[in-house]
């Protein structure tokens, strides 16, 4: 009786079928991209300006987070959903026109609506907020404590867009982006200039 021979199994056909397989998980699988915080950085100092330049106690808005994530805005506990409201009240406070004792009064804001706190910020274009962070504190606290800083300032220059132009700022950032005209860019940059977004950030604490 003859012997009879195995057959040999193609594997070719295989090889082809991996190999589309890995290119429809390449093509359909989505990856997560991490986004970063939008900053611009600051301008280079002319130089003639002075770098000496005196900064009243009362126009800087002291925001502290520690290694364990927790706040402090002027030395007293918060949560971060306070932040926003915080920022806002300090900001728009528009105590120009009032002064301390030996105090020489200071710019008197026209469209502010806060409480005009003698011992809150000038001014908008005066206030810094301060955010003094910890090595240990965690990335998503940080990108917390942020975003609300840069609410407060949006809704702001929101609410001073409707007052004057009848149309929220974000808007004006649409149109701008879709026509880019010159007279909606004098618009946001007239609402820019209203609440500049002062933002300090000394060296983490160690």
């Amino acid at each position: 009786m003859a012997r009879r021979e195995n057959s040999e199994i193609n594997a070719g056909s295989m090889a082809d079928i991996a190999f589309l397989l890995l290119i429809f998980f390449l093509v359909t699988t989505t990856m997560d991209v991490d986004s970063g915080i939008s900053r611009k950085l600051p301008e280079k100092t002319p130089p003639d300006q002075k770098n000496d330049v005196i900064v009243k106690e009362k126009n800087v808005l002291d925001i502290t987070v520690n290694r364990n994530n927790q706040l402090l805005v002027e030395n007293e506990f918060v949560q971060v959903t306070d932040i926003k409201r915080l920022t806002m009240n300090f900001v728009d406070n528009g105590g120009g026109l009032s002064a301390a004792k030996g105090d020489v009064p200071g710019e008197p804001c026209d469209y502010c609506n806060g409480a005009k706190d003698p011992t809150s910020s000038d001014h908008p274009t005066k206030a810094i907020v301060s955010l003094q962070s910890d090595r240990g504190t965690s990335y998503g606290m940080y990108i917390s404590i942020q975003n609300e800083i840069e609410g407060a300032y949006n809704e702001l220059r929101n609410n001073l867009a409707l007052k004057k132009y009848k149309r929220s700022y974000k808007d004006l950032l649409d149109d701008f982006k879709e026509n880019g005209t010159a007279s909606i860019k004098t618009k946001i940059d007239f609402l820019k200039d209203s609440y500049p977004q002062i933002i300090s950030e000394p060296e983490p604490i160690k």
